[in-house]
């Protein structure tokens, strides 16, 4: 499949031209913003860990994904990607407030560490609650709404990856001195899909025979939804928001007396080496219609910067092909009506420069990124 594709993504209009020195930075290292239509782009930006390419193609009529990127002392560089659910609310909130609380759980003496991390989605979880709890008489539908997170921290050597629900982190590795490239996935994802995930709920839900429902071919939690954790959901969380006041299609036919989703994130880190390139950090629309090592393989043979727009575009040229359409036709389709063909699409790609890690010093100015798509 991918050769086609790489074909694909030369030929379209010179708007991306390959480069001589595949996975190599820019010739100009111009750091180009735009938009055409529902894809908004940052093309390349530096930052205390190397490079950053970042887009979104927005397919809801309201866009559920949010993104967002702060490079600075004394955090280093930290990235997130916000899959919401149920309506934007929730990822909204987790995009403004989760970095604020890493701050906060990281400005103690052991600074950057997986439980700061746990800390501030924990606490992202808790002030998402006070809001719904405030919202309640006035707006109870926010209680149905959730968000998947997926966050990275590159600080000093360190990487860390946090994630809850189905997006996902993929390392680009360099195999040896051949030139060519490895995909590494870096995350579990909380999706009930998974045999593992639904052996997991039933193993915390041992007294419930409905924890898991298999509907339309689709794995869901409680039949209702496919993710397992998440930020927000309160009506799957806290029972005394599982009532008539949310829509009749979330509301359970028995009560619950412990949480049914978790906002515990699975947090792993590593030290980074030299072999490691790139990381993608994308929400599942682009895992839907590219490959882990598909994905690798389309940055490491370009250019550096444009490198989240073209995993964009290889994915809605392949989202169209799977529906008998040209790409051209795919991006004639306006919101909410394009999201019969793909999600909402978000992706981050940290090209690391592992010898300005090394020397330990941040350079190079602050970095604040957050897509500029309208909602």
């Amino acid at each position: 499949m991918l050769g086609p594709l790489l074909r694909l993504l030369s030929g379209c209009g010179g708007v991306w031209p390959t480069s001589p020195a595949p996975g190599s930075a820019s010739s100009s290292g111009e750091d180009s913003e735009g938009r055409d239509g529902l894809l908004w782009w940052r093309d390349l930006a530096r930052c205390h860990a190397g490079e950053v390419s970042v887009a979104v193609a927005q397919a809801n009529q309201v866009l559920e994904d949010q993104c967002r990127l702060e490079s600075a002392p004394p955090l280093g560089t930290v990235l997130g990607i916000f899959d919401g659910h149920g309506g934007p609310d929730a990822a909204r909130f987790a995009c403004d407030n989760l970095f604020p609380n890493l701050r906060e759980a990281s400005s103690g003496p052991h600074g950057v560490t997986a439980e700061a991390i746990r800390e501030a989605f924990l606490a992202t979880e808790e002030g998402f609650l006070a809001l719904v709890s405030s919202l309640w008489e006035t707006q109870p539908d926010i209680a149905t709404a959730g968000t998947c997170c997926l966050v990275g921290v590159v600080h000093n050597r360190t990487l860390f990856v946090a994630n809850l629900g189905d997006s996902r982190a993929v390392l680009g590795k360099k195999v040896g001195r051949t030139g060519q490239i490895a995909a590494e996935q870096l995350c579990s994802e909380h999706n009930a899909n998974q045999e593992a995930v639904r052996q997991e709920l039933v193993a915390q839900h041992p007294d419930d025979p409905q924890i898991v429902a298999l509907k339309h071919g689709v794995w869901r939690v409680r039949g209702l939804i496919q993710v397992s954790r998440s930020i927000g959901d309160v009506y799957l969380k806290h029972a005394k928001y599982n009532n008539e006041r949310i829509k009749p299609k979330f509301r359970l036919s028995e009560s619950f007396t412990k949480p049914i989703l978790s906002a515990d994130p699975s947090i792993i880190s590593r030290t980074l080496q030299p072999s490691d390139s790139f990381i993608i950090f994308a929400s599942d629309g682009l895992w839907e219609h590219l490959s882990n090592q598909d994905a690798v393989e389309i940055v490491h043979s370009h250019q550096r910067a444009g490198s989240a727009r073209r995993l964009i575009k290889a994915a809605l040229q392949e989202a169209a092909r799977k529906r008998e359409m040209r790409y051209s036709d795919l991006t004639k389709i306006d919101k909410k009506v394009r999201r019969h063909f793909h999600d909402d699409i978000t992706v981050i790609v940290l090209f690391i420069n592992y010898d300005l890690l090394v020397k330990g010093a941040a350079q190079g100015q602050p970095l604040s990124i957050r897509c500029a798509l309208d909602y």
